[in-house]
């Protein structure tokens, strides 16, 4: 009888575990390789454990399940989201412990953050199965040293954005470009061959190119959903908070959506959501970390301080459009493209002349008839125009900073 209750236990472990592997051969079947992110050549894949984080819906999944097909790795990998009923009953590690004993060498785990006490498990997983690699994702709230587990030395992290318009003509258009840097830029070595007139795909990736999901005929109203879930559900998880202080943060980026860009006032805006002023600091640090809004600093005189935050902007011009039903300031959305695009490769900050500075050059962003005024006193000043198609001396298109990764 003993023998037959293990049996059938063993049997029904097995049949979950199968349940996995389906789910991961359904995704694989519908995952294309054509395109890959910026990210992908730049991970060290050979990492016994790394993580991806990022914001909701910028295709942290797709490039996991993309590597799985490009490496040959389904005869050895598992994919499993952390939110599937599966794990319900059953642990990551001992999923893990299965998985290794199965002869599985690729355990791959998405939406991390969804399963309560994950980073325990997973330097668990780490010291017990040296022959085995995991990678995971998560939202990009996680904070790794901030972890139960120090899994800071053991996974390094790589953070992925939404797509650069170099990156939205590739995969929506099949216009291949290759990635130029800043001082390709400027010398006005950054070009899109074959294309002629850059700014319609300029409008339409202002608008819709930003999240891989953007050419759904919903793509509104899903991103609604990705801004609701990220600030009632994402963060009130991560950092342990209650229904009330999630409305808080729907108030602070409604807010945002209007004021966009401003210099915080932190007792106004804690009075304006309802906050407390002490906690309005974290919650504007939380909302920029999940991807929904972005904080230009001035440059501090410390190299590992943080500078005196200058501006707030929307984290990308998608949610700009989005959270203003499609009638943005159009200066609001050449800044915030600006610095989106530009900060993912550069650190960029707060001009006390002009818009922006990087590695010490000034750059004023605005219209086609933007002069040169703010950036007379600028050493290194350039004029990032919009409604140009090229650019000379030291006007530069605003499009070309588009094409920096």
């Amino acid at each position: 009888m003993v023998q037959f209750l293990h049996s059938i236990s063993a049997f029904i472990e097995g049949s979950a575990m199968e349940r996995l592997y389906e789910t991961m051969y359904r995704l694989l079947e519908n995952t294309t390789s054509e395109f890959h992110r910026y990210i992908y050549d730049r991970i060290n894949w050979d990492n016994r454990m790394l993580g991806l984080v990022g914001p909701r819906g910028v295709g942290k999944t797709t490039l996991f399940l993309q590597h799985i097909k490009h490496a040959n790795q389904t005869d050895r990998a598992l994919f499993a989201s952390a939110d599937n009923l599966y794990f319900s009953d059953h642990t990551l590690f001992d999923t893990a412990e299965a998985f290794s004993k199965s002869g599985g060498a690729f355990l791959y785990l998405d939406e991390i953050h969804k399963y309560e006490g994950w980073s325990r498990e997973l330097k668990a997983i780490y010291d017990s199965f040296p022959d085995m690699h995991v990678y995971f994702t998560g939202s990009s709230i996680l904070d790794i040293e901030r972890g139960e587990a120090d899994l800071s030395r053991r996974a390094p992290k790589y953070h992925l954005q939404g797509l650069s318009f170099r990156e939205f003509l590739a995969m929506r258009h099949g216009i291949e470009t290759p990635a130029f840097s800043l001082e390709d830029i400027i010398e006005h070595r950054a070009s899109i061959p074959g294309v002629t007139h850059p700014l319609p795909y300029f409008r339409e990736y202002l608008i819709s190119g930003y999240y891989p999901f953007g050419q759904d005929p919903d793509f509104s109203i899903e991103l609604a959903q990705v801004i609701n879930r990220t600030l009632e559900v994402d963060i009130p998880q991560f950092a342990n908070m209650n229904a009330s202080t999630g409305r808080k943060l729907r108030k602070l980026m409604a807010l945002a959506s209007t004021l966009a860009p401003f210099k915080p006032s932190m007792a106004k805006l804690a009075s304006q959501i309802g906050a407390s002023r002490n906690n309005l600091e974290d919650y504007l640090l939380f909302i920029e970390k999940a991807g929904m809004t972005a904080q230009l600093r001035e440059p501090s005189s410390s190299i590992n301080a943080l500078g005196k935050v200058e501006k707030v902007y929307l984290d990308n011009t998608n949610i700009l459009h989005n959270l203003s039903d499609g009638a943005p300031d159009v200066g609001t959305v050449r800044e915030t493209f600006f610095f989106n695009q530009m900060r993912v490769n550069q650190k960029v900050f707060s001009s006390p002349i002009s818009d922006f500075q990087i590695d010490g050059a000034t750059f004023e962003v605005g219209g086609k008839s933007k002069g040169a005024r703010q950036i007379r006193d600028a050493a290194q000043g350039f004029i990032v125009k919009d409604d140009i198609e090229y650019g000379h001396g030291n006007v530069i298109p605003l499009w070309a900073f588009g094409l920096s990764y």
